[in-house]
């Protein structure tokens, strides 16, 4: 699969990432399983808090370019 390859496109702009990854995983777990969100996020703060987000919650990080994550939902 492309890095570039999503089922979804989120535009997150500047929001915080306390409130990001909240908002993330409401939208990631609303998703098929193995579907792929690409994320754009431009708070600073996403750098280290997506890919840890990532780790703890299975959901495979497949691809990062800041501001955008390829995010794919894990398989139940």
């Amino acid at each position: 699969m492309s890095p570039t390859a999503a089922d979804e496109h989120w535009d997150a702009g500047e929001m915080g990432c306390g409130e990001l990854i909240l908002k993330l995983k409401v939208r990631v777990k609303k998703m098929p399983p193995a579907a792929v969100l690409r994320l754009t996020a431009l708070d600073a703060g996403a750098q280290a808090d997506i890919p840890a987000w990532c780790r703890l919650t299975g959901n495979p990080l497949l691809h990062e370019q800041h501001p955008d994550y390829w995010i794919q939902r894990k398989q139940e």
